[in-house]
């Protein structure tokens, strides 16, 4: 039978867990949607509690909705109103999933000392959050650390904008970043606060790579000065132009780029 009705209990859990990070957090799940994100999710081990699709999805997205409905506990098949309805995108392709939080945590006493991370400190534009995940994933990083001013990484944003990134770079939830800085240098990593200063070292001569942890700060007002001061080592991205900074999300690509080029 197609479900048509908002009140589904289905249609308005994934609505609940799509708009709400508050019950993401309490219940414990999260909500995806899209063919290529849900799919994604199914490939990189994430367990999947129901999925709702449209009979055009299962027919259109065949490849990826039948291992959907294999693998999840519940499957509700509902109409093309209810799809637009609960889409959180201009063009929803019908295909949505009620996952389970991951536990792909990193353990700050068990990380690497000769990886490469990247700690985020009050990012709070989910865009940027999934793009430099997304970037971390894509250069090879060892795994991203937040502060708890970041933005939740279960975010419908962040999700599509990590394209899968959140399903499978391990991530930590920081705390306080300048106590977790102090802690990881102890560990022997050394963190280099990212700042627009003329007077701080520029990347390109900085010598970032093994054992080290670039830490990034908030879009508008860059990181806490206590965090700054609990780093090792100032760097900067060196501007010869009249802008005064980067978006937070073109600037974390840059540091990491530099970071992980001399591989």
């Amino acid at each position: 039978m197609t479900v048509t009705s908002k009140d589904n209990q289905w249609v308005k859990e994934w609505r609940r867990l799509n708009d709400s990070a508050k019950y993401r957090r309490e219940s414990g799940l999260f909500a995806i949607e899209g063919a290529r994100l849900c799919g994604d999710a199914l490939r990189s081990g994430v367990s999947l509690q129901a999925v709702l699709y449209t009979a055009a999805a299962r027919s259109t997205y065949a490849g990826v909705v039948e291992p959907l409905l294999a693998a999840a506990g519940t499957a509700v098949e509902i109409g093309p109103d209810l799809a637009r309805h609960m889409g959180d995108t201009t063009n929803p392709q019908g295909v949505f999933c009620i996952a389970k939080a991951l536990d792909n945590s990193l353990i700050i006493d068990k990380i690497n000392i000769i990886g490469k991370y990247s700690a985020l400190e009050d990012i709070q534009d989910p865009g940027n959050l999934g793009t430099i995940i997304r970037t971390a994933e894509a250069l090879g990083l060892d795994g991203v650390l937040l502060s708890d001013g970041c933005c939740d990484v279960y975010n419908p944003k962040v999700l599509r904008g990590s394209m899968g990134g959140v399903f499978r770079l391990p991530l930590l939830r920081a705390g306080d970043m300048a106590a977790t800085v102090a802690a990881l240098q102890q560990q022997g990593l050394t963190a280099y606060a990212c700042v627009v200063d003329g007077d701080a070292t520029p990347i390109t001569r900085a010598g970032m790579g093994a054992g080290a942890v670039a830490v990034i700060g908030n879009e508008g007002n860059g990181l806490r000065p206590e965090t700054v001061a609990a780093c090792a080592k100032r760097v900067t991205i060196p501007m010869d132009g009249r802008a005064e900074s980067l978006n937070a999300s073109m600037a974390a690509g840059i540091i990491l780029w530099e970071m992980t080029r001399s591989r």
